[in-house]
């Protein structure tokens, strides 16, 4: 028996522990084969430290959905340079191009670490005990466990939404003796997965507190969590990547059972809508809400609003996070530098999609762009009051305290302003940094003219003429070491509002007066008018899809909206521009040098395989029970 402790120990530590860094402390005071799990849950600390190790593989929404994860340049918000490659970001390039199938490296590879952390989980919840005398008592051992249970249900969610279907055996710890019948599993059709999932996150959150009253807490799994993960979950569910999608009714098991149910079922998207309402008033009920800012006259300021719901931290009064992640040991500087001119210090080969930039609204709330034309050229929204070409003659000043667009407090754009940037809604402003635009620390304006201060010859430079300010302070300075610490953030209200309005508006015929409340709510805080009223289903789809990329851009939640909608080949099979790299102040078609020119940048490649990732190869050559994705 003692030998098997031992064994169970020692896999453990190959499972778990080298991604643990709260348990390393007291793991270096002995030898391996000496920790046992009684020394561990009978210890106040090493139980909370093992703990911690459930929670550390929650994804960093910031340098995580960058490099590792890769949602954000996986999507069509932002674009990297190829040369990036050779500095870890393969996988993530990878993508892009179309290299992608069962033997391609992802980093976070969810398919073997996250069952490895759930394991951590399950013997959490088996070994931890009740020990009064040094704090373990009933009530924090019980929240402890409902944290788990959270963080398992959460981790399975995850693999959901990329693998679709997965061996689930929920709640099995399997002894390390176990036979290759009980642990080479075949996948579980999907909608029993959901389903567990759906009843075990609306069971969780009955006992976690909305939200703690010590700050230090901040970030431990709430009953808002668990609502919020439900709500996503059952609005993937219901979404035609998994709902209906005929790409996918053959796909079955080791068993012969068919992985999804055939045929397109409405109800999921009530079922979505329900659970979305379910968590909005419990959320509205633990006083969260959309951050806002208001100007000296009470009305709402709609830069500094946008500007710090991504910066201010909970307990300064930012209740739009509804799921955070402390990432105070995460190297949120490389995150900072990655986003910023070279002038200043950053890596600034990183930058925002002229897709994007063509996505803000104008600042009446219209649309610019509508579409393109086979040259790529943009069909412009007459209607929107939308200008490319020529420079502004004036500053424009609005009603803010956003000292962003100039040396004075409420200044947007300066004069000489490319007209593409002018006269645009202020989450355009707060998230993208366009040639000329101000630069606050350096004193000057950004210079992406060929040989200006914010560019060079090298892969290290704006390779389509744009760099992300979305959820970067004003004065971080790369290259005197300014930086601030910042929350990580995975969910936040302006999203359960907008699924909420999504999933109402696809279960009704015609959009209801609750679809237009939550969008409104949505565009009321980001400065813009209400959407026009008796828009038909498809518009309002086309309105709530708009107004999610706008409004999430560059928070990695894109690239999920675009697959689980089944628009990869429409947006992510496709050529990309931006202005002239290398180019000067020119915004003559005819000039070969002119910057102000939309210009091909690269080719995006996708295929309809892609929406579902691949079980990776090294598993199904393991498990002969496993079957692989279609299309691979």
């Amino acid at each position: 028996m003692k030998m098997k402790k031992i064994l169970i120990k020692v896999i453990l530590a190959a499972l778990i522990l080298p991604n643990i860094t709260g348990c390393a402390d007291y793991l270096d005071k002995m030898p391996d084969d000496q920790l046992t799990m009684e020394m561990i849950f009978t210890d106040k600390i090493r139980t909370e430290d093992w703990l911690a190790s459930v929670y550390s593989s929650i994804p960093s929404p910031m340098w995580g959905y960058f490099k590792d994860q890769g949602y954000n340049i996986m999507g069509d918000d932002m674009t990297i340079p190829q040369e990036w490659m050779q500095f870890g970001w393969e996988n993530v390039y990878n993508y892009t191009t179309a290299n992608w199938n069962p033997a391609s490296g992802w980093n976070p590879y969810y398919w073997l670490q996250l069952p490895r952390r759930i394991r951590t989980g399950l013997i959490f919840l088996k070994e931890v005990r009740v020990i009064p005398s040094i704090g373990l008592t009933e009530e924090y051992v019980a929240q402890m466990k409902y944290e788990v249970r959270f963080l398992i249900a959460y981790y399975y969610s995850l693999m959901l939404e990329i693998y679709g279907p997965f061996p689930f055996s929920p709640g099995v710890l399997y002894d390390v003796n176990a036979s290759a019948s009980e642990l080479l599993t075949t996948q579980t059709p999907y909608d029993e997965i959901v389903d567990w999932v759906d009843t075990e996150l609306k069971e969780i959150s009955n006992y976690l507190p909305a939200v703690y009253a010590d700050n230090s807490n901040w970030s431990r799994a709430t009953s808002v969590m668990a609502l919020a993960v439900r709500a996503r979950t059952l609005l993937f569910a219901a979404s035609p990547l998994f709902n209906g999608n005929q790409d996918l009714k053959d796909w079955k098991n080791a068993d012969e059972v068919n992985l999804f149910k055939a045929g397109f079922d409405r109800e999921k998207w009530k079922r979505a809508a329900d659970a979305h309402k379910e968590l909005i008033d419990a959320a509205h009920a633990g006083e969260y809400a959309l951050y806002k800012e208001y100007n000296n006259d009470n009305s709402i300021d709609p830069f500094m609003s946008y500007y710090n719901m991504s910066l201010k931290l909970f307990h300064e009064g930012n209740k739009e996070i509804l799921f955070g992640r402390n990432v105070a040991n995460e190297d949120w500087g490389n995150f900072q530098n990655h986003h910023l001119p070279r002038g200043i210090g950053g890596n600034s080969g990183m930058g925002v999609t002229q897709e994007l930039v063509d996505a803000f609204y104008m600042k009446n709330g219209i649309a610019p762009i509508t579409g393109y034309n086979a040259d790529g050229s943009p069909i412009i929204n007459p209607e929107s009051g939308y200008v490319e070409k020529g420079f502004s003659a004036d500053v424009e000043q609005r009603n803010t305290k956003w000292n962003g667009g100039g040396a004075i407090v409420g200044e947007v754009t300066l004069p000489n302003t490319y007209n593409m940037y002018c006269n645009r809604e202020p989450r355009f402003y707060v998230s993208v940094i366009f040639n000329e635009a101000w630069l606050g620390v350096a004193n000057r304006r950004v210079d992406f003219y060929q040989g200006g201060a914010d560019t060079q010859q090298s892969f290290d430079a704006p390779q389509n003429g744009y760099n992300v300010r979305k959820r970067i302070k004003l004065e971080t300075f790369p290259r005197e070491n300014r930086r601030t610490y910042q929350p990580g953030i995975l969910y936040r209200l302006a999203e359960a509002y907008l699924s909420y309005a999504e999933a109402l508006n696809e279960y009704y015929d015609t959009p209801n007066a609750d679809v237009y409340q939550y969008v409104n709510l949505v565009r009321e805080r980001a400065g813009i008018p209400d959407l026009v009223s008796g828009l038909s289903q498809d518009e309002m789809r086309a309105a709530i899809q708009q107004e999610r990329r706008v409004e999430f851009n560059c928070e990695g939640i894109r690239f999920n909206d675009l697959r689980r909608w089944k628009l990869g080949e429409e947006y992510l099979n496709t050529r990309l521009f931006g202005m002239r790299f290398y180019g000067t102040k020119s915004d003559n078609e005819n000039d070969p040098s002119a910057f102000y020119k939309r210009t091909f940048y690269k080719n995006r490649f996708f295929n309809k395989k892609m929406y579902v990732w691949p079980v990776p190869q090294v598993q199904m050559d393991i498990n002969p029970n496993l079957r692989q994705a279609p299309g691979y």
